[in-house]
């Protein structure tokens, strides 16, 4: 029998983000399992990505442990529905990711928790995209310790708002 516990959805605050979300909250409402919505960006990246100067400015000047889960909550709180927070049990985390890139940082996220599965959208930028940026979510699938669902955006509709 399959038993998820531990989700992680990893958000760029993309549409591609997005939709791998819709399936994150659905797999944890089917099994009662805690859904772990993770942010990993560079100081820069977090600065294009992120529009609330107030919460960039308290991340980046190094908060605490407190601070750091109150700065990210607020920052990606809007991403459940109120009826979506009730429904599942969820927890926000924001992190600086080193040099590697953000999916270094999920991985080692997945590790830390013992996740049960990771689902990352992707972008589906092409060959020549690929080349020269790379693919978070095919590092990420290669290299995580648990099962990965990857969500290409626009996708078939599996999940029913």
């Amino acid at each position: 029998m399959l038993a998820l516990t531990r989700i992680l959805v990893a958000t760029d605050f993309s549409e591609s983000s997005a939709a791998a979300l819709r399936y994150g909250v659905a797999l944890a409402q089917q099994f009662g399992a805690t859904l772990h919505v993770l942010h990993a960006a560079g100081r820069h990246d977090l600065q294009i990505m992120v529009e609330r100067q107030r919460v960039i400015d308290a991340f980046l000047q190094g908060p605490t442990s407190s601070e750091h889960h109150n700065a990210a909550r607020e920052l990606m709180g809007e991403l459940l529905t109120p009826a979506e927070t009730q429904a599942i049990k969820s927890e926000f985390v924001l992190r600086a990711c080193g040099p590697a890139g953000p999916w270094a940082e999920i991985v080692r996220y997945a590790k830390e928790r013992q996740l049960d599965l990771i689902i990352v959208g992707t972008h589906g930028r092409g060959l020549v995209g690929h080349l020269l940026m790379g693919s978070v979510a095919e590092k990420v699938v290669r290299t995580a310790p648990c099962p990965v669902l990857t969500v290409r955006h626009p996708q078939r509709e599996f999940v029913l708002p």
